[in-house]
């Protein structure tokens, strides 16, 4: 038994042209990986309490860390490693302690990459 299917009738539909073409140019690939990285970097509660606790203190002891995020000594070792990796903290080794600093310049540029055009 043959059936047959009335297919609908098809539209050709409009090719629009930059229609909303970005005011400014995309993010060049080396700079949207370092990016990405330190935005991965920030993914987690415990490096975001850290990045906090050095945003507003001019460095904090490694010692005070791990208390101010609820964490093992090692685990906020790990994390202050992560951080600085991405270049978001930098450290200074003074006798048995380590201090660590926020990198402001690293966190402006983050800044930038989602700042709105004007």
């Amino acid at each position: 038994m043959a059936t047959t299917t009335d297919a609908p009738a098809r539209t050709e539909l409009a090719v629009l042209t930059a229609c909303c073409a970005p005011d400014q140019a995309a993010v060049a690939d080396g700079n949207a990986q370092a990016l990405a990285d330190m935005f991965k970097a920030l993914a987690d509660p415990a490096r975001v309490k850290i990045m906090a606790m050095l945003l507003n203190a001019e460095e904090v002891c490694a010692c005070d860390i791990s208390g101010g995020i609820g964490k093992s000594a090692a685990t906020a070792s790990h994390h202050l490693k992560v951080l600085k990796d991405v270049g978001l903290a930098t450290s200074e080794k003074r006798g048995t302690w380590v201090y660590y600093r926020a990198v402001p310049q690293r966190l402006k540029a983050l800044v930038e990459a989602l700042a709105l055009s004007q």
